[in-house]
């Protein structure tokens, strides 16, 4: 009886086993991983060039007393613009009509003592040729004339001088530009000893921007120009300025200035680059970036920034096979042209990479790709 029952346990675990071992299967292979990829694109692609620079304008004058006196009116307002000719400042006028009227009632003085001298040497002529007269008298006479012409030179002077510094008490704009603070308020003295600094005015529009670029970035430009007498022009290629708060300036510039030495202490050159502002919305003094085109990359091959993972000095991208495998491919970025990186070595026009989903996959995972389009 116990002999049965044991048989009977044992002959059930078997079928139990063998029941177990018949269902073992392997595991059912994990889904695609879903990832957006893009073509890499091919094309031209201009290679630029970036620096930082200051604002100044296209002339900059410092509005000066040439005379000493009392400032008496200022006819113009603060940061407004200024044209050519514009009076901006009145110096008290009195002091300089006085000495302008007593300089010409010296030339009117010395004009008389020379038409006297002239009528002697008129008169004296005849006689002395006569010999009615002595010799000397006749010479005297001359002298007297020779000396009042001088004199009336003399006096014409002083008064061309007092009539100057009279004008000098009218200060005008040399130029159309905007006018800087006052630095000097009415009922000062101005002038006292040396000159004093009244304004500034500087014209905006052109705007120059002034900068600095390496050795390296000088001859790129300089090699692309095909004047050789205008080695600051590269090619006449436009320069994009780029204001402090991101926004790009509408209008293109030029550059107009390169120092005729590299500064041998930062290995730079200094450039300046002009850019039309009528709205005179750039202003001296502000810092901006400028940005130029120094070469063009024929056929550049093209991908997001994103797709491209850097370690350890080492940038890689993942691409998708034709079977949907991916392969992770050690890549050479070149400049980055926006949101945009060329890559020198690497990877080939028409190449499938993954722009988003990269941290997902390794070398040989299976992927659902999702087009994207490259946002240029």
């Amino acid at each position: 009886m116990h002999t049965c029952t044991r048989g009977s346990v044992l002959a059930v675990s078997i079928l139990i086993l063998a029941a177990g071992c018949g269902d073992k299967s392997a595991p059912p292979p994990p889904p695609p991983i879903d990832v957006k990829v893009a073509t890499v694109l091919q094309r031209d692609v201009p290679i630029e060039t970036e620096a930082i620079g200051e604002t100044r304008g296209s002339t900059e004058i410092d509005i000066q007393t040439r005379v000493e006196g009392f400032l008496e009116t200022v006819n113009f307002q603060e940061g407004m613009p200024v044209g050519r000719g514009q009076l901006l400042f009145t110096i008290d006028p009195r002091t300089f009509e006085a000495n302008l009227a007593q300089a010409r009632a010296m030339l009117a003085e010395a004009e008389a003592r020379l038409a006297r001298a002239r009528q002697d040497v008129d008169r004296f002529k005849p006689l002395v040729e006569q010999h009615a007269i002595a010799r000397q008298d006749y010479d005297n006479a001359l002298s007297n004339a020779a000396a009042a012409e001088a004199s009336v030179a003399s006096a014409q002077a002083v008064a061309a001088r007092a009539e100057i510094d009279l004008g000098y008490t009218r200060i005008t704009s040399p130029i159309d530009g905007i006018a800087g603070k006052v630095e000097v308020q009415p009922g000062n003295l101005v002038g006292r000893g040396q000159t004093t600094l009244l304004t500034r005015i500087s014209d905006v529009d052109p705007i120059h921007v002034r900068f600095s670029v390496s050795e390296r970035e000088y001859l790129r430009i300089r090699r692309g120009t095909p004047d050789p007498q205008s080695p600051a022009r590269p090619g006449g290629r436009p320069i994009t300025l780029i204001l402090a708060d991101g926004s790009t300036h509408p209008h293109p510039g030029q550059l107009v200035f390169a120092d005729r030495l590299v500064d041998p202490t930062t290995g730079t050159l200094l450039l300046e680059a002009a850019f039309p502002n009528p709205e005179r919305i750039v202003r001296p003094g502000q810092f901006a970036r400028v940005r130029a085109a120094v070469d063009v990359a024929a056929g550049a091959l093209l991908v997001p920034q994103r797709a491209v993972s850097e370690l350890q000095a080492m940038s890689t991208v993942a691409v998708v096979n034709a079977d949907r495998t991916v392969s992770l491919r050690t890549v050479t970025p070149g400049a980055r042209i926006g949101s945009l990186w060329i890559i020198e070595n690497g990877l080939a026009a028409g190449d499938q990479v993954v722009v988003e989903g990269r941290q997902k996959v390794r070398e040989g995972s299976v992927v659902n790709p999702i087009p994207v389009a490259i946002e240029e």
